[in-house]
């Protein structure tokens, strides 16, 4: 009971209000309530805008890590939690500090580790924005913004308390992404499916997007969220000679 009264406190002091703060918390029990708490970092895979790709998340502090496989070769993005940085299929490194890289890293980093069931870790604000009808379902819609990063919205089904959709209202139309397929990971529920909804192809806009294949939680080396020139080239440079290879 103390434990929950500090944890609403501590939410609030951020900017989470209690309506928001109580939302969360139900969706905090209904995928794994404590279960989160043992979570130092995970590895994903599956597909992205229909390529391949592999993520490292890290559920402590802000890292995130992807490499995605595209007909040429390998592409690579950084974040730990100070700068953003990639390296194309070509070699090109890019790493900058600018705060559109920077807001947009810090919101895929937040969301993509479920941020806001760590209130403690990810400074973060969130208010509830009511009560929406859509597809037959009620859901109860929260207004949530990482730190430094970009709002989305988060609507949770009133009955499961899953999350089901996250829009995107920061562009000139609004985006909806269908989150699905939730699978029981460990000591956790996760969603496997997080798709533009209502499109059939095409490009996602909102970085969130993916469909994942396979999940393993295993801690991550804070090093591999920061640009290794050397390495990273060398990696680069294999996966563009393979594919080379493997062309017709």
């Amino acid at each position: 009971m103390l434990a929950g009264v500090l944890a609403a406190g501590a939410a609030q002091a951020q900017g989470y209000s209690r309506a928001a703060e109580a939302v969360l918390s139900r969706a905090f029990a209904a995928t794994g309530g404590q279960g989160w708490y043992m979570l130092r970092g995970w590895r994903e895979a599956g597909r992205k805008d229909g390529r391949a790709y592999e993520a490292w998340i890290d559920p402590l502090r802000y890292g995130l890590r992807s490499e995605v496989r595209e007909p040429g070769g390998l592409r690579i993005f950084g974040f730990n939690g100070q700068a953003v940085w990639g390296v194309g299929p070509d070699g090109e490194i890019t790493a900058v500090k600018d705060h559109d890289a920077l807001a947009k890293a810090r919101t895929e980093a937040f969301f993509t580790a479920n941020g806001y069931f760590f209130r403690g870790r990810f400074d973060g604000r969130g208010e509830h924005v009511g009560v929406r009808q859509h597809g037959g379902r009620s859901y109860d819609v929260l207004r949530v913004q990482p730190g430094g990063g970009e709002p989305r919205e988060l609507w949770f089904d009133r009955r499961t308390h899953l999350l089901r959709r996250i829009v995107d209202r920061t562009g000139r139309r609004a985006e909806a992404l269908q989150v699905s397929d939730y699978r029981k990971i460990g000591p956790v529920l996760i969603a496997f499916r997080i798709v533009p909804e209502g499109e059939r192809g095409g490009e996602a806009r909102d970085g969130l997007a993916r469909e994942r294949e396979s999940i393993i939680f295993a801690p991550t080396e804070r090093e591999r969220f920061s640009l290794n020139r050397p390495e990273e080239l060398a990696r680069v440079a294999a996966a563009a000679k393979a594919a080379g290879a493997s062309a017709p």
